[in-house]
């Protein structure tokens, strides 16, 4: 863990998850993976140690949403293919 990790902790879940949580969850595990470095795995968006906040953070909403893994690739195969 970070030490900006250990000094912030984990965000917050919001009181109930919504379907517009779970599109945030979605950006913010595709925008935050993981990308090799010679020190190990760091986030792709902020070079903090993979997974970051926000990467943790979305997959805690996704599991509360009650989500698998393959829905979860599921929904981040859509959006990647919305955008394009």
């Amino acid at each position: 863990m970070d030490s900006i990790d250990a000094i912030l902790g984990d965000i917050p879940l919001p009181p109930y998850i919504t379907a517009e949580d779970v599109t945030f969850a979605i950006k913010a595990i595709t925008v935050h993976a993981a990308e090799q470095w010679p020190d190990g795995p760091r986030c792709r968006n902020d070079r903090a140690p993979h997974p970051c906040r926000l990467h943790r953070w979305g997959r805690r909403v996704l599991d509360q949403r009650g989500l698998t893994d393959p829905q979860i690739h599921a929904l981040i195969a859509e959006q990647e293919a919305a955008r394009r």
